[in-house]
């Protein structure tokens, strides 16, 4: 009641590990239009270098969920990344081989997992909270404030 909030806090119940890979992912898993296979390297030219090895490795018949999937799970994750999207066979194909070859290409991100410090801000408003844009006031009106967020 009034402004006292209160919270119970327990322990979620525990769920049971995942054991395997499910063999039938169209009985037991939703079909994605729109799949990620990430990649990733110690340098941007072996990054290349891998891309460039899985186009030529990917069989004509593969499932492209298991190969996202085997991508995301089990490899070791390295400071230089790419992600091909796509939802067949010869989208991920073009975005390995733009991978490889350095080139942009709209199935292709790339990135690094170099993580940069940065600084978290939060703003306990209290009563008002409903007032949109009352943080963006806050930091105009004073420089402090916008000193303190920046």
């Amino acid at each position: 009641s009034g402004t006292n909030a209160h919270v119970i806090l327990e322990e979620a119940p525990e769920e049971p590990a995942i054991t395997r890979i499910p063999t039938s992912r169209q009985a037991e898993w939703p079909s994605h239009p729109v799949l990620p296979w990430v990649l990733s390297a110690r340098t941007p030219e072996a990054l290349g270098k891998q891309a460039e090895r899985l186009r030529d490795f990917v069989p004509q018949n593969a499932d492209m969920a298991d190969v996202g999937w085997s991508l995301a799970t089990g490899r070791a994750r390295m400071e230089h990344r790419g992600v091909v999207v796509g939802a067949e066979r010869q989208d991920f194909l073009r975005g390995l081989d733009a991978l490889a070859r350095g080139a942009d290409d709209t199935t292709v991100i790339r990135g690094d997992g170099n993580h940069r410090p940065g600084r978290l801000a939060v703003l306990f408003s209290g009563q008002g909270a409903q007032r949109v844009g009352m943080g963006r006031g806050l930091y105009r009106a004073w420089p402090v404030f916008a000193e303190a967020f920046d």
